[in-house]
């Protein structure tokens, strides 16, 4: 059974533990060290303030999460967001990614948000630390790149590039109404 809910901060631990993989071992994230679980709940807290942070549940275990977050911090860029998702490695190639990035995507519609926004590491070359398989994957689900930066992080002694892709989710219009916040319930 599959469960798509609200991320609480009781979920820190586990969310912390599939992020690591990915800090420790791979250069899908150009972050270096794995955040302490207080830094890792800080990080949460400022999110869900404004915006979705959501997790997925299979049987009872929780194997991803997805949220968005400012694009950029002027007023014009309020119907824009930066969206984020992480799965338990292990956890791949079985439509959750897809699951948790359409509820994710549901929720910033409701807010009024017009502009989807994934700024993904991209390697050159592909290798055992970085494939272009996250690029596949926001692709397929109607992403289009918007531009790249060229070996803009370093890790594990390469280069790797940077790409931002983005997907146009409402209506742009002359007189848009403003953007509702993401309502925060229980943070636990």
């Amino acid at each position: 059974m599959i469960e798509i809910r609200r991320a609480l901060l009781a979920d820190a631990e586990r969310l912390l533990e599939i992020y690591g993989h990915y800090v420790r071992d791979t250069a899908v994230t150009f972050e270096y060290e794995v955040p302490s679980v207080e830094e890792f709940r800080s990080r949460m807290t400022r999110i869900m303030k404004r915006y979705p942070y959501l997790v997925i549940v299979r049987d009872g275990v929780t194997e991803g999460y997805a949220y968005a977050g400012p694009f950029k911090d002027r007023a014009a860029y309020d119907w824009s967001c930066e969206v984020t998702i992480y799965l338990d490695h292990r956890a791949h190639k079985c439509g959750m990614g897809r699951k948790l990035y359409t509820a994710l995507e549901g929720a910033l519609m409701e807010m009024g948000i017009q502009n989807l926004y994934a700024c993904i590491a991209y390697p050159e070359t592909e290798d055992e630390f970085l494939t272009k398989n996250s690029a596949d994957f926001h692709a397929h689900l109607g992403y289009a790149r918007a531009g790249i930066f060229h070996k803009c992080g370093y890790k594990f002694g390469r280069w790797y590039d940077m790409i931002w892709m983005e997907k146009i989710i409402g209506d742009h219009e002359d007189a848009q109404k403003p953007i509702r916040d993401y309502p925060l319930l229980d943070k636990r």
